[in-house]
């Protein structure tokens, strides 16, 4: 499974089914890949050697072999088969069996091992098996934290549903072996490291040494003189349970470490400097329980120490297998090729690093709950399944670079991570100083228009998210000037153009068609003409001005555009034009605009009158999708980044008439509503005829977050602001 050039890609499907109460939270289906076999054929395009894939006990036989449905096995592990991709089969995944069995129970055991004992006898050409994946980390959620069931809060239960867990797993063994004798186990367990302060050094090495004990167990090493035997002992642990793993000992053949970014820990008994539900102990002392990369001056201990680690303690082929970072597509990219250039590190001092895996490829739901409700929280992986079909993201790019050249080209890939920046501390470091690391300045965004909302809002977002971006204002850079485009593109040499430029006065562009069609046409495809020589990206704006209005519902992207004011033929005639020149544009519809800095919106104009307690009025039967310009800005700098083309409808989640959203905000805001005067358009001696129906949706993907949320964040920063200048 490994490349004779170097270290193989490899590729997960995060297949958690845990079991909260009587409730089964099952990943498989939340990200819709049950449903989806061609999603495999995705997998291959990676250039993947190998996937970490579920034929799950739970899913396939909840009452045992003799009645299990192998279908959808049959079918998945038949297809990867004929793809050429080696398969490392789980069979239990944060989970705790079938409902008739626990963590807690002998019968876990027997049962695991004739499930097992089955799949090998099914899957012949299968070697690779991951019985339990990270049992200890199942172990604390289920019996020592209480997260999962069986829910205890006990060191005794948590030890013992570890030993149940490591007893299975060499059981399971047993029986594939049995069937096929040269089968192989890829042990998975994430290995993060623990800090201290000096005081609480006493507490981390003891959580050190239990960080390798689900490993030193299936090794057969915790004998007496194993630092956590006595402790084991105190907990319950028989004697003949060690003698038996020390006597018929089960060795991974391959140690698949897992490592995120909580995954390392820091201890501090310093409680004022953290807030309370970072607060715990163990009896003796009280401390808070942070990620070490918010508070550890050297910050997280990183892919090469830890497989360095794990290399020095037992000398048996590792792989990463697990790489997956829940937050923005530049820091989910950096995670990924930091990881890998950390196996590579491992590897040239020494250590027989075999892979780094792509995790969660279709991504996961919940896990900021740790998949304890079902929230809806998506964290999107190689590919993001929002839509009518999974899109490749940003890694997905980065994968196949690194699959075929073994580095990546990525614009944003150089930089350092979050993680690896100073902005990563959250609270005091244990010295004196932090430590500043220099980044690599990476080729910037060049984005027109930035004395605009839209402008100011996307530099904003840049800003917040350390990307490198050069803004200019109409003063510094007309858009409609050729030969200034083409010198301030060969100069800043940007991987994406944003223009956030063009005429906005909707009504006064019935009276000044020329200039709506220079700054809407001629600039944007110029633009367009400009990024194609220079092999820079674009993204331009658009909005719902390019319909007509008589759509009963609300429009989506592949709705035929019917323009009927001159505004809108603008934007209808910009899009085409630059989408004909440039292919691989990105053209984003929009609705109408607000946020916390705009005092001209119409958010803000509704909110000022009430304010003054003087009438506003507004259409009752105009509908439009109001767009939050944080949310927008973020989203379309994610899309931007994962290299999506073409027109998208982002708006936040609500259409409603212009009358009802003024309401809206004045209710959100404790104002009189009664302010708002509800009439039809026509009253209103408005230049330019609109479009009855203004509402965005998307095919495309999820829409931004729902109108209520945007409001509620308008709301916060509002107030936020007016207590900062108090």
């Amino acid at each position: 499974m490994r490349e004779r050039s170097g270290i193989a890609l490899w590729a997960g499907v995060e297949c958690t089914v845990n079991r909260v109460g009587d409730q089964y939270f099952n990943q498989l289906e939340r990200t819709g890949h049950h449903d989806r076999i061609t999603d495999l054929d995705l997998l291959a395009e990676l250039g993947v050697k190998a996937v970490r894939y579920p034929v799950l006990w739970e899913r396939t036989a909840p009452n045992g072999p003799r009645s299990a449905d192998f279908s959808w096995a049959d079918e998945r592990l038949h297809r990867l088969k004929e793809l050429g991709i080696d398969v490392i089969v789980g069979l239990v995944h944060h989970g705790s069996g079938p409902p008739w069995t626990s963590l807690m129970e002998d019968s876990f055991i027997d049962g695991l091992a004739e499930f097992a004992g089955a799949v090998a006898e099914r899957y012949p050409w299968v070697r690779d098996f991951t019985p339990v994946n990270e049992p200890l980390t199942t172990a604390r959620f289920s019996a020592l934290y209480g997260h999962w069931y069986p829910h205890l809060r006990d060191p005794a239960a948590f030890m013992r549903a570890l030993l149940v867990e490591t007893r299975a797993t060499a059981a399971a063994m047993r029986a594939i072996r049995r069937a096929r004798p040269d089968a192989r186990l890829v042990q998975t367990e994430d290995l993060g490291a623990i800090a201290s302060t000096r005081r609480l050094d006493y507490q981390a090495t003891f959580e050190n040494h239990r960080r390798w004990l689900s490993l030193d167990l299936l090794y057969g090493r915790v004998d007496a003189a194993h630092p956590l035997h006595q402790h084991l002992r105190d907990c319950g642990v028989a004697d003949e349970d060690l003698a038996r793993l020390m006597a018929e000992p089960c060795p991974p053949d391959i140690v698949g470490v897992n490592y995120y970014l909580t995954s390392d820990r820091f201890l501090d008994h310093r409680l004022d400097l953290y807030p309370s539900w970072t607060h715990g102990g163990n009896g003796r002392d009280a401390y808070a329980d942070v990620e070490a990369v918010r508070v550890r001056e050297e910050g997280i201990f990183g892919h090469r120490h830890v497989l360095r680690e794990a290399w020095e303690r037992y000398r048996t082929p590792l792989a990463i297998t697990e790489v997956h970072l829940g937050c923005t597509p530049e820091e989910q990219i950096r995670w990924l090729v930091e990881a890998w250039e950390g196996a590579h590190a491992a590897r040239a001092e020494g250590a027989d690093v075999r892979a780094v895996t792509l995790w969660s490829a279709f991504g996961a739901y919940d896990w900021d709950s740790l998949v304890t409700q079902a929230r809806g929280h998506y964290e999107p992986g190689v590919f993001d399944v929002r839509g009518p079909a999974p899109r490749p993201t940003a890694i997905a790019a980065v994968a196949k670079e690194l699959a075929l050249t073994g580095r990546s080209e990525h614009p944003l890939a150089a930089a350092p991570g979050w993680w690896r920046r100073d902005e990563r501390l959250l609270y005091a470091a244990p010295r004196s100083s932090t430590r500043t690391i220099c980044r690599q300045r990476e080729r910037p965004i060049l984005l027109t228009g930035a004395g605009g909302s839209l402008g100011a809002a996307l530099v904003r977002a840049c800003e917040e998210r350390g990307i490198h971006v050069r803004a200019v204002t109409h003063g510094e850079l007309d858009i409609t000037d050729a030969a200034a485009l083409e010198r301030a593109v060969a100069e800043v040499q940007p991987w994406l153009v944003i223009n956030a430029a063009g005429y906005t006065r909707v009504h006064d562009a019935e009276d000044e068609v020329e200039a709506c069609h220079r700054a809407n046409v001629v600039g944007p495809m110029l633009l367009a003409e400009v990024c194609r020589r220079h092999g820079s990206r674009l993204l331009m704006f658009s909005s719902a001005f390019v319909f007509d209005g008589s759509k009963p519902d609300p429009y989506v992207e592949d709705d035929p555009v019917a323009p009927i004011n001159a505004f809108g033929e603008a934007q209808a005639l910009g899009e085409r034009g630059v989408l004909e020149a440039l292919p691989g544009a990105l053209v984003v519809r929009t609705g109408s605009l607000f946020g916390p800095f705009e005092a001209r919106s119409f958010a803000a104009l509704a909110l000022s009158a009430a304010q003054r307690g003087e009438p506003f009025r507004a259409a009752d039967d105009l509908l439009v999708s109001p767009t939050y310009l944080p949310h927008l800005a973020h989203t379309c700098l994610d899309l931007a980044i994962d290299q999506a083309d073409g027109v998208w409808h982002l708006a936040n989640d609500g259409v409603l008439s212009f009358a009802s959203w003024a309401k809206m905000m004045c209710d959100a805001f404790g104002l009189p509503s009664r302010s708002v005067h509800p009439c039809p358009a026509h009253a209103l001696g408005l230049r330019a005829t609109l479009p009855r129906q203004g509402g965005l949706h998307s095919r495309r993907r999820a829409t931004l977050p729902t109108l209520p949320e945007a409001v509620e964040h308008y709301v916060r920063h509002r107030a936020e602001t007016v207590l900062a200048a108090v």
